[in-house]
């Protein structure tokens, strides 16, 4: 018991995290890598939320499931009320196949980080924003709301729509990037590149560029062209004699990027990318990215900016020059100090801060 007169020390600040823990991309790896650095900061619970658009099944993520079970954290699902001085609700998006949250969320502040852009190229509206954003308003009570951009063109996206939209005053955008945490191993470069390409991503149509780009950066001439995450192209039977065409999470990200020494990546001209986690674990592993300006913006000079018809000409020269290589790949790995788990836990704490200091007012 503290003597008489001796200040009393403030209790840590209770940061709940609430999210539909079957997100099978970038989602639920970025929540996995974050709380490890909450949980030095905060007591943290963690909330899943069943959800319509991924179905009635309870399961989670294995990036996430790993994390949960070394911190020793349990998942709670679908709780009637979720309290904490800071809530975190990671990728609204689950919720626009159904006509509530489900529960009420009671913060002093409420932080809804997107991840996914909420408009695509050209303008359209990524997913129903306004419904989505609306469903957790209507449930919450928070001395202030904020949305959470994840990437400089997330923020772009994020500003633009409510820009279109004055009717919500009630969401700020927070200053500071809600950026992914990039804390993963590093690999040395090969000394002696070749010309084996490949790309990963979850199996999602707008995840894939149209099939004559695919062609253009996975030709006959390459020695190897790995496509990861392919299970649509499987499905509809669009295969090629040089291609190995893996499903999703057949083999780990490790052995695939041992496969590689060119991560190759497009999308649908409809999507971009609001992070590219893909691009980050490819860099730590020491290959060289070939991607489309906007979608590698996150990483700078880091990765290699290009079209499909101009990825065959990068290559050639590339692994012609494996010092040229070589200093490529240390580009990329130079890119990822800024996403450091040092980074965002100063970051984090600034904001940990901020709601200690509102609730000492």
């Amino acid at each position: 018991m503290a003597a008489p007169g001796t200040p009393r020390q403030p209790r840590a600040p209770h940061l709940a995290y609430v999210i539909d823990p079957r997100f099978s991309g970038g989602t639920s790896a970025a929540v996995a890598a974050e709380l490890r650095v909450a949980a030095r900061l905060a007591r943290v619970t963690v909330h899943a939320r069943s959800s319509a658009m991924l179905g009635p099944e309870r399961q989670v993520a294995p990036p996430l499931r790993e994390v949960l079970d070394d911190l020793g954290l349990p998942l709670e699902w679908n709780a009637a009320e979720i309290s904490a001085d800071l809530v975190l609700l990671h990728n609204p998006v689950f919720l626009k196949a159904q006509p509530s949250f489900g529960g009420r969320i009671v913060a002093r502040h409420l932080v809804v980080v997107a991840h996914e852009n909420f408009l695509r190229p050209g303008g359209a509206e990524g997913f129903d924003v306004a419904a989505c954003l609306d469903r957790i308003d209507r449930a919450s009570l928070a001395l202030s709301k904020s949305i959470a951009p994840v990437s400089a063109h997330n923020r772009a996206t994020v500003t633009d729509w409510l820009a279109s939209r004055p009717g919500r005053p009630c969401w700020k955008v927070l200053e500071a990037d809600w950026f992914n945490i990039c804390e993963m191993p590093r690999t040395a470069p090969a000394v002696l590149p070749r010309d084996r390409r490949g790309r990963h991503s979850r199996p999602s149509f707008e995840k894939f560029p149209p099939l004559a780009d695919l062609d253009r950066c996975f030709p006959p001439h390459a020695e190897a062209n790995v496509i990861l995450g392919a299970d649509m192209l499987l499905a509809a039977e669009v295969l090629r004699p040089h291609w190995t065409l893996l499903p999703f999470r057949a083999i780990g990200v490790e052995a695939f990027f041992g496969m590689i020494d060119f991560l190759v990546y497009f999308t649908a001209p409809t999507w971009r990318e609001s992070f590219g986690r893909v691009i980050a674990e490819a860099l730590a592993a020491g290959k060289v990215v070939l991607t489309d300006p906007e979608t590698g913006a996150a990483f700078g000079p880091g990765v290699v900016a290009c079209t499909p018809a101009e990825v065959d000409g990068a290559i050639a020269r590339l692994v012609a020059d494996p010092a040229a290589y070589a200093a490529q790949a240390a580009r990329g790995q130079a890119a990822l100090d800024r996403y450091s788990e040092t980074a965002f836990s100063a970051r984090f704490e600034a904001l940990i801060s901020g709601e200690l200091q509102g609730r000492a007012a």
